[in-house]
């Protein structure tokens, strides 16, 4: 038989849960919105509101009378949904395809940089004919890393907006290895450098040859070798006491516009697993290419 007290605690969490009842606890997620916070989010709002309603008369007819083949392309790289919502109801409210067609934009942006960034080097390699100053090594470990990554991207099937200017980069890197090669009297260690590539090249993009883990190390193990592929330069214009030939155009847009395509692959890459040094979740509410 229960006793007065044995009942107790079951009195107790009765009168918990009448409470809890009468009495629900606030949302956390309301405690963390102050009102200067949603002060800030509501100028924002209105701020882009008008924008659009400025610029909707001008761009909606324009985005509507787009050629059918252009629009398709504008669908591909915003979804039907973002590219509906900026470019015919011109809505700048919805900061999810803002944020999406930024990223886009700087995509595009970089992989066109990118197709120029090393033709100052091949120029001056051109008209000087000489490879003075110049590290073949260096450009090996540089190239490997970027056929690494590539082939990383590739196979896992990212948009070519987050990796496009690693082709491009690598091929004007083979390009300028090869004229450092002939023009240091190595003419025939060009076709051998080549093959070397290709064969690594065949490796790293098949599957059966390269698994998944062993193509995951090497894509984190790309980044030391990029970072390596810069010793063997510095030595080189150690010992000859002059950069030469080096290109100082083409070696400073190679280092400070690093950070353009990692953000921008930090944005674009939603909703896929991303590869080791873009590993971020905060960003994946942001809706898919």
């Amino acid at each position: 038989m229960w006793t007065s007290k044995s009942m107790q605690p079951s009195r107790t969490l009765k009168s918990c849960q009448v409470a809890r009842q009468t009495h629900p606890l606030p949302n956390i997620s309301s405690l963390t919105q102050t009102p200067r916070n949603q002060q800030h989010q509501t100028s924002n709002t209105t701020t882009m509101d008008a924008l659009g309603s400025a610029i909707r008369p001008i761009l909606s007819p324009i985005a509507k009378g787009l050629p059918k083949p252009i629009a398709d392309v504008g669908e591909n790289l915003l979804g039907p949904v973002c590219y509906q919502t900026l470019l015919h109801d011109v809505d700048l409210t919805k900061t999810e395809c803002v944020k999406l067609a930024i990223s886009k934009g700087l995509g595009i942006g970089i992989i066109g940089a990118s197709s120029i960034v090393k033709i100052p080097q091949l120029l001056k390699l051109l008209n000087s004919q000489s490879a003075e100053g110049l590290s073949f090594l260096s450009y090996v470990l540089e190239s490997g890393a970027y056929l690494i990554s590539l082939s990383y991207n590739v196979r896992h099937g990212f948009p070519f907006s987050t990796y496009g200017e690693t082709a491009l980069i690598l091929v004007q890197n083979i390009a300028i290895a090869s004229l450092v090669l002939n023009y240091s009297g190595r003419q025939p260690a060009i076709a051998a450098w080549i093959a070397g590539l290709a064969g690594a090249g065949y490796l790293l993009f098949n599957e059966n040859q390269v698994n998944e883990a062993n193509l995951s190390l090497a894509m984190s193990a790309a980044g030391v070798l990029g970072v390596a592929a810069k010793i063997p330069q510095i030595l080189t214009i150690w010992t000859e006491g002059g950069t030469g030939q080096l290109s100082a155009f083409a070696v400073s847009n190679t280092t400070f516009a690093f950070p353009l395509p990692l953000s921008q692959s930090l944005t674009v890459l939603l909703g896929h697993q991303l590869p080791p040094r873009f590993r971020f979740t905060h960003l994946h509410h942001l809706p898919r290419s």
